[in-house]
This record gives C-alpha cells, sequence and structure tokens, in this order.
C-alpha cells in the first residue's frame, strides 16, 4: 500500500526525474494536465524546478467554474430576482462575472443566495423552506454530476417540488477530443484527470490513445503520481509506441464506477454545450432529461435572456482554459487582475490555472 510519505518521498520523486533525463528526449514535450488539482500539485511542490528544461506541462480545461459559460451566470442573476427564489451555490462560483456582474454583487444587493459545501445541503434547504423554490447551480464534471443525480432521485421520492436544479454539467472526453484537433495546441501527451476516471473508467481514453495517436497516463495527485506519469508519457515518446496506462490503479479502476454511471444515465441526457474558451462542444453536456423535467431550473427562464456584453478587459481566461497561454502571458495577470480582484473564473476557482500561478507559481 502507498502510503503519503513515499507518494512525498523525495528521492524516489529524484530518481524518476532522473530516469526521465535519461530518456535523452531533447525536443520540447508539450503534456498537458487536464485537472486543475494536477495544476495545484505541480506548483506546490516545486516539480517545474526539478524537470528538464524540455518538459512542458500546459493547462487544460480540467476547472469545471473556469469553463462554465458566461449565460449561466446570467441565468442565476436573472433567477435571482424572484425573491422567492434561494440560490444554492458552491462558493468558487460567487465572484465569476456573467455578462453583467456576478452573484456576490447580487447577494449584496439583497438577492437570496446560500453557500452550501455539500450537495445534500440543497435538500435540507427545501425542506426547511418549503414556501421559497431552492435552486441548485450544479457545475463540474463526471465526478459531481452523480451527487447532482442523487438529489434528483431523493427530491422525487420524497416529493420535493420546489427543488430545482440549473445544470451545468460537462464531461472530458469530448474536450479531449477537440484539443487534439487543434493545431494551435500542439499536446504530446494527456495526464488525464483522476478524479473524473474514477467515475468513467479507462474506455475513453483508450478511444483517444487509438484516434489521435497520443499518449495518455491516468494519474494521481501526489507529487510521485506526477513524476511517475510524466516518466510514462516520456517513456512512450521515446519508444513512438503510444497507448493509456493507469498509474492512478490504486483508485481508478478499469471499468470506472458502475453505479455512479447508472446514476448519471438514469437523470441526465448527453446533449452538445458551450464551454467557456471552446464554443460549443458535441455531446459534451448533461442536462435534466424528461423523467426529471420537472426539478429542471430551464424551465423557470420563461423568456429569452438579453445577455450584455462584457467590457474588454483584456482578459485571456480563454486561452488559458485551452492551453494556448500560460497566466503569466496575460496582460493583466498579477496586475489589475488578482485573487482579491479577479478579471475571470480562472483566477476565482481554487483549481483555477491563473489563481495556482498567483499563489504559487513563484
Amino acid at each position: 500500500m502507498l502510503t503519503e510519505n513515499l507518494l512525498r518521498n523525495k528521492k524516489v520523486i529524484r530518481r524518476i526525474i532522473r530516469a526521465i533525463q535519461s530518456l535523452g528526449l531533447k525536443k520540447k514535450i508539450n503534456i498537458m494536465e487536464v485537472c486543475g488539482t494536477h495544476t495545484y500539485t505541480f506548483f506546490r511542490f516545486g516539480l517545474k524546478k526539478l524537470l528538464p528544461d524540455n518538459i512542458n506541462l500546459i493547462s487544460g480545461p480540467g476547472c469545471p467554474v473556469c469553463i462554465t459559460e458566461d449565460s449561466f451566470i446570467d441565468k442565476a442573476l436573472f433567477l435571482c430576482k424572484d425573491k422567492q427564489n434561494i440560490i444554492a451555490t458552491f462558493g468558487d462560483l460567487i465572484k465569476v462575472k456573467g455578462t453583467v456582474s456576478s452573484l456576490e454583487e447580487a447577494h449584496a444587493y439583497g438577492a437570496n443566495i446560500s453557500v452550501i459545501y455539500s450537495p445534500s445541503e440543497v435538500l435540507e434547504l427545501a425542506k426547511i423552506n418549503p414556501q421559497k423554490r431552492i435552486i441548485f447551480l450544479a457545475v463540474g464534471f463526471e465526478t459531481t454530476a452523480p451527487l447532482t443525480a442523487s438529489i434528483l432521485k431523493e427530491a422525487q421520492k420524497n416529493e420535493l417540488n420546489n427543488l430545482f436544479v440549473l445544470s451545468a454539467h460537462r464531461v472530458i472526453p469530448p474536450a479531449l477530443n477537440l484539443l487534439c484537433e487543434d493545431s494551435e495546441i500542439k499536446v504530446d501527451g494527456f495526464l488525464c484527470p483522476g478524479h473524473v476516471s474514477v467515475i468513467i473508467g479507462e474506455v475513453p481514453y483508450r478511444e483517444i490513445v487509438k484516434k489521435y495517436n497520443i499518449p495518455c497516463v491516468i494519474c494521481g495527485f501526489e507529487p510521485l503520481d506526477m513524476v511517475l506519469s510524466i516518466y510514462k508519457i516520456c517513456s512512450q515518446i521515446s519508444e513512438g509506441k503510444y497507448k493509456l496506462e493507469n498509474e492512478y490503479n490504486r483508485v481508478v479502476k478499469p471499468g470506472g464506477n458502475i453505479s455512479a454511471m447508472k446514476l448519471i444515465n438514469e437523470v441526465f441526457d448527453i446533449k452538445d454545450a458551450a464551454w467557456r474558451g471552446f464554443g460549443v462542444i458535441k455531446k459534451s453536456g448533461l442536462f435534466i432529461n424528461e423523467r426529471y423535467k420537472n426539478f429542471d431550473a430551464e424551465k423557470l427562464i420563461d423568456k429569452p435572456l438579453a445577455h450584455g456584453k462584457i467590457k474588454n478587459i483584456n482578459c485571456r481566461c480563454v486561452d488559458v482554459v485551452k492551453g494556448k497561454i500560460s497566466p503569466s502571458e496575460c496582460p493583466q495577470f498579477k496586475k489589475r487582475c488578482t485573487v482579491d480582484n479577479p478579471l475571470g473564473p480562472c483566477m476565482v476557482s481554487f483549481e483555477g490555472t491563473c489563481r495556482i500561478y498567483y499563489e504559487y507559481g513563484a
């Protein structure tokens, strides 16, 4: 059994880094870490300083708050206007701006917004506020979608007709497909997200490897996980033979979590969906299906919303989430855009690349 002491053992980590160096790769290798927690580990533990200069890690669309479109915030702000509604949301969504303002600003002007720490709190809010509509802003990838699905099943079972969900759930594999087809980015390998992989397993990545002939390694979140996964990708590139490897096999099973996937498929339909920076990606969004339509907050928006125009603040979040630039290449980074005054969602979320660079990048 791997312990934290081993997973953070400096001698073992340096030995693997020497093994990476011994491969003798001279060209620049662009490895995309898809999950924000990987970015956090990479900078917090100083791995960037240890790796060879030609190994370049770039951040991808692994922060769910960061890829959530302005239009989703605009819908939430519209629902805030009705005094009968209580908006339930996780804290990292509060400061994200729509095209006009943020939920934080709406709360300052009297909107009824409740910050939650667990989706189960939404059920309690609905039970103790029977005269109010509880609207849960569901943001996240395959990792959190089963939790939202379980809430809706419980609400249906207990006839909680005052609970609604506004879904911005997204699925990761279609975004990876799109990144493989983008000639501007030139990804040489993927560190696949561990949390998502616990749910979906190995199969979706095998299809990406087969279609695009690119190395993929499912990666855990400790320093040893990351350097070992980077070694595996570099070894594949050195040999010219590409495949999926599951470095995080102590947690991720080949078939994923069958029960969680069953929950997702029971409650949601997969449809085309918009991502910040990507536009509409085919079959990448989870939307509440016909069986659970009575809980869909979309039906409470009874008219098309006239979205405002975002002021030209020269924020390049859309390029950061695609891995086209690093945060330090954005002209506003650490200047107008700070943790206390975030211009874009990449500086808001704890998984946001800009915030991680801001706090640990030096």
